[in-house]
């Protein structure tokens, strides 16, 4: 049997082995891209942030420092109940269990974490996804990719494709890019 590398199940299944199965709190590589994500935003105080595929919340806790309200998804529920437990003591942050197939309705947001999620998707499916989030972005708010260079048999598409697909949007202008040994940063601005 195979099992589908986007799904709930897969990634249930690879929380239900591991609790945290990407080293997102204990590892260096993740320790550097959190803290090159939090200086790429400067000192910018966001009103309210969105972080799907938050994980286990380390660092939907510290977008929380520097975001009146923080809403975060993960679509995997051992995940979610991590990050809540993660960020109980952070009242601003909102953390469920859902997928970005489903639209979030009536928020808008002036920061999007995109983050180590797009190359699970096919191509339509991100370009789709990438729409939705467009609309629900206020002008001048920072969209922020963040994505792993290597590769994985369970990645669909690289993460330079990733940020390719992101850079075509003729609604996002773009305003920084970092690439480092094992991941690149690029931001975008809502027009």
């Amino acid at each position: 049997m195979t099992i589908d590398t986007t799904s709930r199940a897969f990634f249930e299944r690879m929380y239900q082995e591991s609790a945290d199965p990407w080293h997102f709190a204990t590892s260096e590589y993740e320790r550097c891209r959190y803290e090159t994500i939090l200086r790429a935003l400067g000192d910018r105080q966001f009103k309210h942030a969105f972080e799907p595929g938050c994980s286990v919340g380390v660092l939907t806790e510290q977008l929380a420092k520097r975001c009146d309200k923080v809403d975060a998804i993960d679509i995997s529920p051992t995940a979610v109940m991590q990050a809540q437990d993660r960020c109980r003591q952070s009242p601003n942050t909102y953390i469920r269990c859902d997928s970005l197939s489903h639209p979030i309705a009536g928020e808008i947001f002036d920061l999007v974490v995109f983050s180590e999620i797009g190359y699970y998707f096919e191509e339509q499916t991100l370009r789709a996804i990438l729409l939705t989030l467009e609309a629900q972005m206020e002008p001048g708010g920072i969209l922020l990719a963040s994505h792993w260079l290597g590769s994985s048999r369970d990645h669909i598409l690289s993460g330079d494709r990733v940020h390719e697909i992101i850079g075509e949007s003729d609604k996002l202008i773009h305003i920084c890019a970092e690439r480092h040994a094992d991941f690149r940063l690029d931001c975008w601005s809502r027009r």
